[in-house]
């Protein structure tokens, strides 16, 4: 388990995009994201590589984002730093203490 991440570590202004699905007219639904609350956090690399998207190589960067504890932070979100977006793969609680959430996110390539 790694350690917590300390208040001088946290920050990165983070915007939380909450996904909003609405009908589409043919059964399925169309998914657009929403910016939510700001959320200070810090980030740490994981690692990186590649992954196959469409039969074709595509780099796919990892990272830890230490944030608040907070409802509503669940896998399928994103999150925007700038003009990074990165899609939450993961969210947990480390310690169950609902002080600090722990989400593993994989960067959006534009």
């Amino acid at each position: 388990m790694s350690r917590a991440a300390t208040i001088g570590e946290r920050g990165r202004r983070f915007t939380l995009q909450l996904p909003v699905e609405t009908p589409d007219g043919f059964g399925g639904v169309l998914r657009t994201f929403q910016p939510g609350p700001l959320l200070w956090g810090a980030m740490r690399l994981v690692g990186d590589g590649e992954r196959r998207s469409a039969d074709r190589p595509a780099e796919s960067v990892t990272h830890r984002v230490t944030l608040p504890w907070r409802d509503g932070i669940a896998d399928g979100s994103q999150l925007t730093l700038g003009l990074r977006r990165f899609r939450i793969r993961s969210a947990s609680d480390p310690d169950g203490s609902r002080r600090e959430m722990v989400c593993l996110v994989e960067e959006l390539r534009p």
